[in-house]
């Protein structure tokens, strides 16, 4: 068992026969009563996402979850593969568990979370570094603040972007908001 005020971010607990990942933690203290614990958590089988309140000191079902690395090979309209580069064998999550499948990059390597050989979600890095394939050019001297233009990446991705990025440069594009963050080298 977990106590609620335990739960952080990536913490997986089971509740009435769901899994449940903790996106977002609030302990909220107000006056004289108890306090009141609000975490926001995605059902990792079914992919919604809910809010759920919770007094303090309560507790909930603690899950043994391993993660494990594996190679991302290719994807359809419902998983995506990937390889485990020690034993070869390929497994299939559906892409319902994985948050930004449009991150995933042939060939990159990846954690993710098992319960038993059941697979709860894919962990993808915070950013990713992407190529731009198309986008207008910049205009010479607009150098004012705030200014972006179109930018359709890699993987088809369109994102925002300054006027100095030109097609073929590398940006670095945040997997959680999906937000152009920095020019890469």
């Amino acid at each position: 068992m977990i106590v609620v005020t335990d739960l952080r971010a990536g913490t997986i607990f089971e509740e009435s026969g769901n899994l449940l990942q903790v996106l977002s933690y609030e302990h909220i203290k107000m006056g004289r009563g108890s306090a009141n614990i609000k975490v926001k958590v995605k059902n990792l089988r079914s992919g919604s996402t809910t809010e759920k309140s919770f007094i303090n000191g309560a507790k909930v079902n603690d899950v043994s979850v391993l993660k494990r690395d594996h190679q991302y090979l290719y994807k359809d309209q419902d998983s995506a593969y990937f390889m485990n580069p020690k034993t070869f064998e390929q497994i299939s999550v559906p892409l319902k568990v994985i948050d930004g499948d449009e991150f995933l990059k042939e060939g990159d390597t990846y954690s993710i979370s098992f319960l038993s050989d059941e697979p709860l979600s894919v962990n993808l890095l915070p950013k990713v570094v992407l190529v731009v394939t198309e986008t207008a050019p910049g205009v010479k001297g607009n150098s004012a603040t705030n200014v972006f233009k179109d930018a359709t990446l890699e993987n088809g991705l369109t994102v925002k972007v300054p006027p100095f990025i030109k097609m073929g440069d590398k940006v670095r594009v945040d997997t959680r908001t999906g937000a152009y963050t920095e020019k890469a080298q």
